[in-house]
This record gives C-alpha cells, structure tokens and sequence, in this order.
C-alpha cells in the first residue's frame, strides 16, 4: 500500500502553513523597523513604537506632537528614556509618563485616569509603548471611544494585527488587552 499521494497534500497545506507564517511575521517585523507609527486620528492622536530621538524629532515636525504619553512609565537611568525625555525638552513637547502592563488588566479606575490624562493634554498627542501594538492599541481605542466619541467598533480596530496585536486567549500574555477592553466596552456602554 502506498502512502505517497496521502502525503502530498499534507505537504502542499505545510508549505502554505510556513509561507503565510513567514508572511505574517516579516509583516510583524517591518512594523517594529519602521517604528509603527500610525495615525488614530489626524491632528488630535498618533501611536507609535518606543520612538527613537530622530523618530520623535520627525513625529513632532511632521505632524505638530505637542504631548507624548509613555505608556511604559517612567524609566530613570534608561538610556531610552533619558533620551526621549531629552528629545522632548528640547523640541518644547510636554511629556507624561503613565505605566501600563500589556499582560495585566487595566481597571476601569485607572481607564478612567488614562482617559481623563488623554482628553486634558495639548493635541495632537502621540502615545507609545515599546512595540507600539498591545498597550498603545488599548489606549487608543480607549481615546477613540472617550475622548473622540468614535463608533466602538471603530475604537475596536485599534487592538488588531494590522498594528502588530496579537491577542489570543491562554497563548498570548497581551490578551490581557482585549479582556480588559471588553470590560470597558460593558463599562462604557452608552445607556438605553
């Protein structure tokens, strides 16, 4: 008995398996390279990876970045940190720090602070963390349905691997992200 024509397929769905593997993870990849700026919503919010001071001196001139949000929290002796906090003084940008876990729950309280923190700063705001997808997608999704009043499926996208987020249950630490947004959706969920 042979086996052979049983194999071929497997082999051929293997192939594809890696091929789109490879794809999605040089996707991944060229986002992190690139820093994964993107735009929220134009003139008010941007999100971004750990921007580097040549990365945040373009931020800041291309798109008029009065206040960034660190979502990583204040980092003293980080060679990183010093550096965007330098990057920031000089370019006459307002800088707040405000630390987030991508594996912890956000409690409504503390979406309640990080809205009140991203309504009350100068626009347009850029928020980052270190990848620019798990926690910066919550918070601009947070911003999107709070502070801009964006439809919740809209606000939604944000937490979605178009950024890099990749949210699923028992394999990925970051699901904390959606489980926390879903939360917020009841939270927030206009009356009626």
């Amino acid at each position: 008995m042979r086996l052979l024509p049983a194999r071929k397929p497997l082999t051929a769905f293997a192939t594809l398996c890696l091929l789109a593997g490879a794809v999605l993870g040089g996707y991944a990849a060229n986002l992190q390279v690139t820093g994964n700026f993107h735009t929220v919503i134009e003139g008010e919010l941007y999100r971004s990876a750990q921007p580097n001071p040549a990365q945040l001196e373009s931020y800041v001139r291309d798109h008029g970045i009065r206040t960034i949000i660190n979502l990583r929290g204040e980092n003293a002796r980080a060679p990183w940190y010093e550096a965007e906090l330098q990057t920031a003084r000089a370019l006459g940008v307002h800088h707040i720090d405000y630390r987030m876990s991508a594996s912890k729950e956000l409690s409504t309280s503390r979406a309640d602070e990080l809205v009140a923190i991203m309504a009350a700063a100068e626009k347009p705001i850029l928020i980052h963390c270190q990848a620019g997808s798990d926690r910066t997608g919550l918070a601009s999704a947070l911003y999107s349905l709070r502070v801009a009043g964006r439809r919740e499926s809209e606000a939604e996208r944000q937490l979605s691997f178009y950024f890099g987020h990749v949210g699923i249950p028992h394999l990925s630490s970051a699901y904390a992200m959606d489980t926390s947004w879903e939360t917020f959706e009841a939270y927030y969920a206009p009356e009626g």
